[in-house]
């Protein structure tokens, strides 16, 4: 099968709190810490580079913010050394009932045609966990610890299982 088009990871999710709110989430690593991962170095600002750190699983990824619209957008770049960086967008869109629609879309895979389409889909299921996290997170204040949880035996300091 040829594509036109190269795969792009999606996750989508309303979440019953003000765009403010679910905006601010990504943005201050205190509160995207509780939902997603371990701890960041610093607040997203555009032109920023900063670390996000997954402790459990012993990863860190640099994240250089290309752009930051209060309240509506965040774009980044983001990759670990050893891959080819590829960007995330998110979009929030405010609704009159004081909820928020949020979409998440990563973008630029590398690799082949194979490789490619396992990274978008192996992507498109990590931002679910994500946004699904968020609802939680936010609406309830409930830490569901799904990203910890996705890979229980690859832990930080643990040999994965064949």
């Amino acid at each position: 099968m040829i594509h036109d088009n190269a795969p792009v990871a999606k996750a989508a999710m309303l979440v019953r709190r003000p765009v403010a709110e679910v905006f601010d989430a990504f943005i201050d690593p205190a509160i995207t810490s509780r939902f997603w991962f371990t701890r960041g170095s610093a607040r997203l600002q555009a032109g920023r580079r900063v670390t996000w750190y997954w402790d459990m699983y012993g990863i860190e990824v640099r994240v250089l913010v290309k752009a930051i619209e209060p309240g509506s957008r965040i774009l980044i770049e983001w990759g670990s050394e050893d891959e080819v960086p590829t960007e995330v967008e998110w979009i929030f869109s405010a609704r009159p009932d004081g909820t928020t629609f949020v979409e998440i879309t990563n973008s630029g895979f590398g690799g082949s045609a194979d490789e490619i389409v396992s990274q978008a889909l192996d992507s498109a299921g990590g931002f679910a966990l994500v946004v699904a996290g968020l609802k939680a997170w936010l609406e309830h204040g409930i830490e569901l610890n799904l990203v910890a949880d996705r890979f229980p035996d690859h832990g930080a300091g643990t040999e994965p299982k064949q």
